[in-house]
């Protein structure tokens, strides 16, 4: 077990705890100290026991061993309501608001302050929300309602709420996932302010730029396990993804040399009014193009009207030369194009259905006949690609929402590399994947394109678009602002185009 560097007493603790669920051991041993006015972060693979370990500091599951410890007292937590009371609050990664009522109401639902007669205290409620969005320093309306809020806006409501419950530890889950740099800006603000006011801050991101630049402290798990518990200070990224995965993971971005072949997919003066305008590009067999740029350039309306999922105004698609009727996804298909979506909860997969269904669902024709399935032949099918891309489940027929967010991915991936495409575009392929399953993904990417298939990746992670890409096509309203080889290819330069600053003119 980790022990504490200093002689201060922890806010909140935890220690040599284990849970198990039947079989499955989700944390073995594991302790955590936080402190305050200190981010600490959690660090690990998917299904290292994060989601376990925040549940039991929020008083969802209560530990089979171990304990839990407030200012060096053992507590038990009957409920989150125990935890909510001992001054725990957890953000996640989608807030739960009500969306018709104003973000004061949503503070303080269920314990307004009333008058004399009963009746809400309004103007009571709106000075206290006032005083604490104030207190975190943004800018937002008390009596603006809640829908139509960015996520940004419903998380800051969020920790608003928790500071009116007197919090003094703030457990964040990926609160960034769904967050432009504007506003992971702003968040990390909010932060460093509710750290200068004392609170302890327990922060999980796959991001580790966001760890390090944020946290003072990390523990990591792998699987259900203690790792270690260290200041980031003198830490490398590397150090801690050895950590995380057990072995040196080598190169994140493992490229290998392909042969360029002839056009696969060429892009023709694509343009949806309003979203972009004059789009033309083309990707060869055997190379990984990336679109890059800032949020709401249009990358993925592009791919989505490639794709034929929304109708362009104007342009054309050809795909080996043969003209796509607009609007078609079904024609897409039949040419040989697959889309892995950006949202693959919502878009890519049917949460409730199987694992193996899901993976079935592009090539039902193939499988049965008469609108009849063949279990067999399905099974088969979701049996080989598991094997092939070394998915981690426990039955085939188990809901495909039992997985981890990186074990999902590679069912979408399973889902469309099953139709044999030749042109494979996917969007945000390794968002919120833990570094261990991204670097599979994109081991998987390479090969594919080693073997022929030209690829389109939409991506907003500037070191993958530089460690997988062989060409470059940059975003900016709209428009392609720029077009860079691999050799050519910086942070800085796609950064200048994605922004504005590099012109209009490509750059070959």
């Amino acid at each position: 077990m980790n022990q504490p560097e200093t002689a201060r007493r922890p806010v909140l603790a935890l220690e040599d705890a284990s849970k198990s669920f039947g079989a499955v051991r989700a944390l073995q041993g594991v302790s955590l100290e936080l402190f305050a006015g200190e981010a600490h972060a959690l660090a690990g693979e998917n299904g290292a026991g994060k989601s376990t370990l925040i549940k039991m500091l929020a008083g969802v599951h209560r530990p089979d061993s171990g304990r839990v410890m407030i200012d060096g007292e053992p507590v038990v937590f009957h409920g989150p309501s125990d935890a909510r009371d001992a001054g725990i609050a957890v953000i996640y990664q989608e807030p739960t608001l009500f969306p018709d009522l104003t973000v004061a109401e949503n503070i303080f639902m269920g314990r307004q302050p009333r008058r004399s007669l009963g009746r809400v205290d309004h103007r009571a409620v709106h000075t206290a929300t006032a005083g604490l969005i104030a207190r975190l320093g943004v800018d937002l309306d008390p009596d603006q309602p809640c829908r139509g809020l960015s996520i940004a806006d419903q998380q800051i409501v969020e920790i608003a709420k928790a500071l009116s419950f007197d919090a003094r530890v703030l457990i964040m889950d990926e609160p960034t996932a769904a967050l432009t740099g504007a506003e992971v800006a702003r968040l990390f603000g909010v932060v460093r302010t509710l750290r200068e006011q004392g609170a302890a801050v327990l922060f999980i991101s796959h991001r580790l730029e966001e760890i390090f630049g944020l946290c003072q402290r990390v523990t990591t798990l792998r699987d259900g396990r203690w790792i270690a518990g260290e200041p980031l200070e003198g830490l490398t990224e590397d150090d801690l993804v050895r950590r995380m995965v057990g072995r040196d993971l080598g190169e994140l971005y493992p490229k290998q040399p392909a042969d360029i072949g002839g056009t696969a997919l060429s892009v023709r003066r694509l343009t949806r009014e309003g979203v972009f305008t004059d789009v033309s590009f083309e990707v060869r067999s055997g190379e990984i193009v990336a679109l890059a740029g800032l949020v709401g350039a249009g990358r993925s309306e592009v791919v989505q009207a490639v794709f034929g999922v929304d109708r362009p105004d104007a342009g054309e698609v050809h795909v080996g030369g043969r003209k796509l009727p607009p609007g078609s996804p079904t024609a897409a298909m039949d040419a040989g194009i697959a889309l892995v979506p950006e949202d693959r909860r919502q878009q890519g997969l049917v949460m409730e259905m199987s694992i193996e269904r899901n993976i079935g669902l592009t090539g039902l024709d193939k499988l049965g006949r008469g609108g009849l399935v063949r279990k067999a032949l399905e099974r088969g099918r979701a049996t080989d690609w598991a094997v092939r891309l070394q998915l981690k489940y426990n039955r085939l027929s188990d809901p495909v929402g039992v997985l981890s967010g990186g074990n999902q991915q590679k069912v979408v991936l399973a889902k469309w590399l099953a139709t044999e495409p030749g042109v494979l575009i996917v969007d945000e392929p390794t968002r919120g994947i833990d570094v261990g399953t991204k670097a599979e993904v994109h081991r998987l990417l390479s090969s594919l394109a080693a073997e022929g298939l030209a690829v389109l990746m939409v991506s907003s992670d500037l070191p993958e678009v530089l460690g997988m890409a062989d060409r470059v096509l940059v975003m900016h309203e709209g428009r392609i602002a720029a077009e860079l080889d691999r050799a050519d290819a910086t942070e800085e330069t796609i950064m200048a185009a994605a922004t504005g600053r590099a012109g209009t003119e490509r750059a070959a």
